[in-house]
């Protein structure tokens, strides 16, 4: 009975360690302001931007999924795109990884690994081969 409560109490834990990527995050890239929002969906976490500075064009016209490679997509509003998709996390290594990260700047698709370098700094890399970059993400909720 008690080695059935410790394997509870220790896979709660990790739950609650998984979970502590969820909530919404300050995104500044190539001198855009973002907002993006981390949840849990299917058996992993996405994330997905909720708000931009420059979701308007200069003449007037909302911004949207232009470089996308998939067709169906290139109509999703800029505050909309999903940006990861279907990390899990892994708890001995205490980062988020088997998922991808779409850069919309360029419609590309990268495989990617997330880490909390302090309690409210998220670090995020996208990576092919050994070329990578990384960027942090600020937690604000």
């Amino acid at each position: 009975m008690c080695l059935l409560i410790c394997m509870l109490m220790a896979a709660v834990s990790v739950s609650a360690q998984a979970d502590k990527i969820v909530g919404t995050y300050k995104v500044v890239r190539n001198g855009v302001t973002s907002k993006v929002k981390i949840f849990k969906y299917n058996d992993g976490y996405r994330a997905q931007v909720a708000w931009v500075d420059n979701l308007k064009k200069a003449d007037g016209t909302i911004r949207l999924d232009e470089k996308n490679p998939d067709k169906n997509k290139r109509n999703v509003r800029a505050d909309q795109i999903v940006l990861i998709d279907k990390v899990t996390y892994d708890a001995d290594d205490k980062e988020w990884s088997n998922g991808k990260i779409y850069d919309p700047t360029n419609g590309k698709t990268y495989k990617v690994k997330l880490w909390f370098d302090s309690d409210k700094v998220l670090k995020m890399r996208g990576y092919v081969g050994i070329f990578y970059d990384t960027s942090e993400w600020t937690k604000i909720q």
